[in-house]
């Protein structure tokens, strides 16, 4: 069975430091994004378990969204990146590398900064940014991906990721790629085969 710190550094001031750390960056991200404005939940005043429409007031507010597989892929790539560079450390310091990025990225991601580019450079016109509790749970999401990756055959994980890509380029006419292309390189052709859905 594997555990998130191996067998030389399983002390429990090994573990406690490392699944400590871990659970202090999603916090600093969470107070970070409360103390720059970010609403905890959607301005409705629900709580969704799921939000469908990918275009709608509610995206990026409720807990998952047809984004969350971009975050699972997130977490995918993260893992792979750790297993290449952290190698011989213990899965908690791996978890942990992916955390510090993803939760960089979420804060960049709610900056007005990347909203702006969101909304001139992409079809998310109506994109404010994520509440706390979306934004959090891309992360928990994230982490899901990585201990996902971790387990998984590397076949079954490239797989995956496809499907998702392709599914929800399909459904909603975005994904990952896309995503990171309209936001670094803006192209008009693909503009506007989104904005026709």
């Amino acid at each position: 069975m594997t555990t998130l710190v191996p067998a030389e550094n399983r002390s429990p001031h090994a573990a406690t430091f490392w699944l400590a750390a871990c659970a202090g960056v999603l916090l600093l991200q969470i107070v970070i994004e409360y103390w720059i404005g970010r609403t905890p939940i959607c301005e409705c005043g629900t709580i969704k378990l799921f939000e469908p429409n990918a275009n709608g007031p509610g995206n990026s507010q409720h807990m998952a969204d047809w984004y969350t597989p971009s975050h699972i892929i997130h977490g995918f790539l993260f893992y792979g990146l750790a297993h290449l560079t952290l190698r011989g450390k213990p899965l908690a310091a791996k978890l942990l590398l992916a955390l510090v990025i993803e939760s960089g990225w979420e804060l960049l991601e709610n900056s007005p900064v990347i909203i702006d580019r969101y909304r001139t450079a992409t079809i998310s016109l109506d994109y404010y940014g994520d509440s706390i509790l979306n934004s959090a749970m891309d992360t928990v999401f994230m982490a899901f991906g990585f201990f996902f990756a971790r387990r998984a055959p590397v076949a079954v994980t490239i797989a995956i990721a496809i499907f998702f890509e392709i599914f929800t380029g399909w459904l909603i006419r975005d994904n990952l790629t896309l995503n990171v292309l309209m936001l670094v390189y803006p192209v008009d052709a693909v503009k506007a085969w989104q904005s026709a859905l």
